[in-house]
């Protein structure tokens, strides 16, 4: 217990940081995003919604930059190590690039039997999963790396 609170001011800012991630997500709405209601509904049987190409790029960058960056922040927080958030924001940058190419691919190029597959891809690009992988991974990296420092 003695060492949580050695730490409260990085909980602090964590705890902060992750309400930040709630806000862009209770705040969806205010981006432009046809395929909110659509993936609501019943849409394995709908074709996909009208959309605005160009608005639609912009607002998927848009979210996925502020989860990125609030992501990093709590990875730069936990870890204290900006080589290793460096590496993470490289990571985000090249996830984008693959999920957005693949997710308009999806869209210009596929058959709508393919909605599936568009709503996995749209889901990794709105919310902040990759936070979800790299935290784990970042402290199992680190842990094996202080076991291999001491021995």
């Amino acid at each position: 217990m003695q060492e949580l609170l050695n730490y409260k001011k990085e909980i602090g800012f964590s705890i902060l940081l992750v309400f930040l991630l709630a806000l862009v997500r209770s705040f969806e709405e205010l981006f432009y995003d046809p395929f909110l209601e659509y993936f609501k509904s019943d849409y394995m049987k709908l074709a996909f919604p009208e959309y605005d190409s160009l608005k639609l790029f912009f607002s998927l960058f848009l979210r996925y930059a502020l989860n990125s960056l609030i992501s990093l922040a709590i990875i730069q927080v936990l870890f204290k190590d900006f080589t290793l958030t460096k590496f993470a924001g490289i990571l985000y940058l090249i996830f984008f690039l693959i999920l957005i190419l693949v997710f308009f691919s999806i869209l210009n190029f596929s058959d709508e039997d393919n909605n599936l597959m568009l709503f996995y891809v749209r889901r990794f690009l709105i919310q902040p999963l990759f936070l979800l992988l790299f935290v784990p991974a970042f402290y199992y990296q680190d842990k094996i790396s202080k076991k291999n420092n001491n021995s």
